[in-house]
């Protein structure tokens, strides 16, 4: 629904989300007629908060209404945050100290031996985050069982504490030897830090990473102190601000692994945020897949920046406990998310080995690509679309950007054209080719290359620059339809009123699953599930709101990795049905069991979700007569066909029941939609577009 027609909605409570991202502010206000719109301004990099609220008066303006008054009727506010992120990517992080314990302190630095290229030994390793002078060793240790044979020594805690206060340590980390096991001697030096250097930000690798793998525990609790200080502080400001302005209740925050949680509970372990806006995709995956009518779906969310890929498989997205940022380990409970740089502001060029590429860095919102007229001469993936046609030039993004043809075509020419020796149409060409290859690389690595045929799946092509490569990537794929949601521009926002408030909690638990008693693993269970309640509780949810799950880790002996399983329901638990679903697992990953292999359990784990109101997705009653093309311009459609007089649809104009042949271009208010030759786009009962592939 485009922003005009906001003014003839009928007062309601409204739900409000906003993802920050690094080109575009989104926002999408739904309210409990299921009514649902969306607004984009371009973010403010220096000052993320400033999008939020020039969004927020975006909206209230087209509602013919204050900020205040907007707020004053918010039920629920969900943000997805990119503070974190940026102090990351950027370096601005707080001073951070370390304690670990004698003979550890430099577990950090030494890190695992495998490069993620082998043969590449010269590119560095990124800074750690802690200088050698600031990882302070002190004595005491525990055994293997978590048993005490040397106690701590608080005398080494308080000398630490007072170089880290003369050294004018931010933010501390505690990470002692086997504290995964027992968390005594963690508790005891915390407390005595707080004692002899005072300060908020003390965090202990008991309560951010309790796992087996001294470096990952280590990397992950210094880069949970080293974003702390500035995300916390932001996201505090925030609310309070919000709050005095008239929403009703705090903000939620959306976490790694697709939950919300709130300011209050994500100041403990801030780390949970670094991937925040792209793990929203889940909670619209969920939406779309009703409306799509399959539980088998490949998000492909291609913004401004970057691409993010999102499978669910039968319903369910894949957590991992481990992913990098910034060349960083880290060990939190994230949704798998592949990401590479590919989006509309995704820089080309030609490298001094005279080949074309495309990313991995882009223009970002300011300068932005060579057409946004802002100050940037680097051609980019939107400047070629605008080249190649498929991008009308004048007002872009909501009327908050206009694009300027002739600058792309400068950009272009400059920078690769002359170079190559190539027209500006052609090098436009093999941009988006090139650009193209590095989605269909990306979507397979998280779909064929983990035991999924990427065939059974629906492309749901999204962001405001996928819609544009959906169709040729799903076909390059093999994909029989590729889904693109009329909101698709502000895909993750609108994913954020369709998410759950979450907390995962774990133990190491080593024992042999075949000798294990089944009542120890029970009541292991029973323990981290109280906990999970506890957590929803105190987040105000109780009876039918609360949602306790299972899941544990396991291998078989000798093996280095976990494979991760989902118990079913909260059945009791049983060895049997356990290796059962183990092995099911195993072969699909790696395509082989071992029949009379041992097992043995790793880690037990609960996830604790909290419901929030169900978005709904209304239908559409069906439209009568055939669309008609509100225009018609030269587009380049693909290799064989060049440039053709393509028809041109406005998404306002076309509902549920139109079918429209290709090539066509449908331009919306968040996004633009190529339907490619022979394949055909159908608008569903949902009111969102399906484009039936013609077979490659």
């Amino acid at each position: 629904m485009s922003a005009e027609s906001i003014s003839d909605t009928p007062e309601a409570t409204w739900y409000i989300g906003v993802d920050v991202g690094g080109t575009f502010t989104d926002l999408v206000l739904a309210n409990v007629q299921h009514q649902v719109h969306a607004f984009k301004v371009p973010s403010v990099p220096d000052d993320p908060a400033q999008g939020v609220f020039n969004v927020l008066s975006r909206a209230a303006e087209a509602l013919g209404t204050e900020v205040e008054s907007l707020l004053s009727d918010c039920a629920l506010f969900v943000h997805g945050a990119t503070i974190a992120t940026n102090t990351v990517l950027e370096q601005k992080g707080a001073k951070v100290g370390l304690l670990a314990t004698e003979g550890f302190r430099d577990a950090l630095e030494i890190r695992r031996g495998y490069r993620a290229n082998p043969f590449d030994h010269r590119t560095p390793y990124p800074p750690v985050l802690v200088p050698r002078s600031l990882r302070r060793p002190v004595r005491g240790r525990l055994d293997r069982e978590g048993n005490e044979i040397a106690s701590l020594d608080l005398e080494d805690v308080k000398a630490a504490g007072q170089v880290f206060a003369d050294a004018g340590v931010e933010a501390v980390s505690i990470c002692l030897f086997n504290s995964f096991l027992s968390p005594v001697h963690e508790r005891a030096a915390a407390e005595a830090l707080r004692g002899s250097m005072g300060g908020d930000w003390i965090y202990a690798s008991v309560d951010i990473a309790p796992i087996i793998g001294e470096y990952e525990r280590t990397s992950t609790t210094v880069m949970n102190a080293y974003v702390a200080p500035r995300t916390v502080s932001y996201l505090r400001r925030l609310d309070e601000r919000l709050c005095e302005m008239g929403l009703p209740k705090g903000i939620l925050l959306v976490q790694n692994n697709g939950g919300a949680i709130s300011v209050d509970r994500v100041a403990d372990k801030p780390a949970t945020l670094l991937l925040s806006g792209p793990a929203a995709g889940v909670g619209a995956l969920g939406l779309y897949s009703k409306a799509a009518g399959t539980s088998d779906l490949i998000s492909m969310e291609v913004g401004g920046t970057s691409c993010d890929v999102i499978l669910m498989n039968e319903g369910t997205v894949d957590v991992s406990e481990s992913f990098k940022i910034g060349g960083y380990d880290l060990a939190i409970p994230s949704v798998d998310i592949f990401t590479i740089g590919a989006g509309g502001g995704t820089i080309s060029g030609v490298d001094r080995g005279g080949m074309l590429f495309a990313g991995p860095a882009g223009a970002g919102a300011n300068p932005g690509p060579a057409a946004y007229g802002l100050g940037g001469h680097e051609p980019t993936v939107t400047d070629a679309q605008l080249v190649l046609g498929r991008l009308r030039p004048g007002a872009y993004a909501g009327d908050s950007i206009t694009l300027d043809e002739s600058k792309a075509r400068q950009a272009i020419d400059d920078r690769i054209a002359s170079n190559l020796g190539l027209s500006v149409e052609e090098a436009a060409a093999g941009i988006i080719r090139l650009v193209e290859q590095n989605l269909l690389q990306a979507v397979q690595e998280i779909s064929s290359e983990r035991g999924h045929d990427p065939r059974r799946f629906t492309l749901v092509a999204t962001g405001g620059a996928g819609p544009m490569h959906g169709a040729p990537v799903g076909r390059l794929l093999g994909c029989p339809n590729v889904y693109v949601p009329r909101l698709s521009g502000v895909f993750c926002a609108l994913g954020m009123l369709h998410t759950d408030v979450r907390h995962d909690f774990m133990r190491v638990f080593l024992e042999p699953l075949e000798t294990v008693g089944a009542q120890a693993v029970e009541q292991e269970f029973i323990e981290l599930s109280t906990q999970g309640e506890q957590a929803l509780e105190h987040d105000g949810f109780s009876g039918n709101t609360c949602r306790i799950r299972r899941e544990i880790d396991l291998r078989y002996v000798g093996q280095q990795y976990d494979v991760r399983v989902r118990l079913d329901g909260s059945e009791a638990f049983s060895i049997e049905r356990t290796r059962d679903l183990f092995e099911q697992e195993h072969e699909r990953l790696y395509g082989h069991i071992q029949p009379e292999g041992l097992v043995r359990i790793s880690a037990l784990r609960i996830v604790a979700e909290g419901i929030l109101p169900e978005l709904k997705i209304p239908h559409v009653a069906v439209t009568d007569g055939a669309p008609s093309a509100s225009g018609e311009r030269k587009v380049w459609v693909d290799e064989s066909r060049g440039w053709q007089d393509v028809p041109i649809y406005s998404g306002a104009d076309l509902g549920p029941g139109h079918r429209v042949p290709g090539p066509a271009m449908i331009e919306e208010a968040t996004t633009t939609v190529f339907v490619g030759a022979d394949d055909e786009l159908e608008i569903d009962g949902a009111n969102n577009f399906l484009i039936h592939l013609k077979a490659s």
